[in-house]
């Protein structure tokens, strides 16, 4: 991607999972904890890849049935024991919330991961001072890929609402949330991941993808001045 044209976004949200940070271990342990639970068989971490991307009140019920929020609350109780201690930023993230600051342009989380989870890991990190807000599920009528979230996250700044909106993730979710939003959407990591076969995939193309968060961090950089 030697030759990047991307015009100035007035925002930019950011996913969080497997975006900015790595969770892939904590999120596995503790749903493996939880189909332990209840008699289910473990998911390996490729599994994990592919069907974890939508929040838990949107994959759930399918999972548990009618005992969903209980297993919700198990899947919780699990998560809050280890999540901290295992969290680790992805190469070249904090590189890139530092740019865009310096930029001077507005970000934001929308995550599928619960709201209280997440706030918690971004003060963990200290990072809370790059985002204007931290929008996890639940927090809006309705999660990610709607719509509710992004404006949530985006506040009563009109500028933002109609101006040009990037959204940076690494699942067709995110993708999914980025049309519905009319933002640019772009895509971090080796592949797109959540849930979605082939097909799906082809449908929900990237406008921009990236390698890692540092190679997006590089481009922002070089193009600062035009930005």
């Amino acid at each position: 991607m030697s030759e990047v044209v991307l015009l100035r976004p007035d925002a930019v949200l950011f996913d969080w999972d497997n975006t900015l940070v790595d969770s892939w271990g904590p999120i596995l342990v503790a749903l493996n904890l939880t189909f332990d639970d209840y008699g289910l068989e473990r998911w390996t971490m490729e599994e994990a890849h592919v069907r974890v991307a939508r929040s838990l009140r949107d994959s759930f019920p399918a999972l548990f049935g009618d005992d969903w929020e209980k297993a919700k609350d198990r899947f919780y109780e699990h998560f809050h024991r280890i999540h901290l201690e295992k969290l680790s930023p992805l190469k070249g993230a904090h590189d890139l919330l530092l740019a865009l600051k310096d930029a001077g342009i507005y970000t934001a989380i929308v995550s599928n991961k619960h709201g209280d989870f997440l706030r918690a890991e971004v003060a963990h990190l200290e990072w809370g001072h790059f985002f204007g807000q931290q929008v996890g599920a639940t927090d809006a009528a309705n999660d990610k890929p709607a719509i509710d979230p992004v404006h949530m996250a985006l506040g009563e700044n009109a500028a933002m609402q109609g101006g040009t909106l990037w959204f940076v993730g690494d699942s067709v979710v995110d993708i999914q949330c980025a049309r519905n939003a009319g933002a640019v959407a772009i895509i971090v990591g080796g592949e797109v991941t959540g849930g979605a076969d082939a097909s799906e995939i082809a449908a929900f193309c990237p406008d921009w993808h990236f390698t890692d968060c540092e190679e997006l961090a590089g481009v922002v950089k070089r193009v600062r001045k035009a930005l």
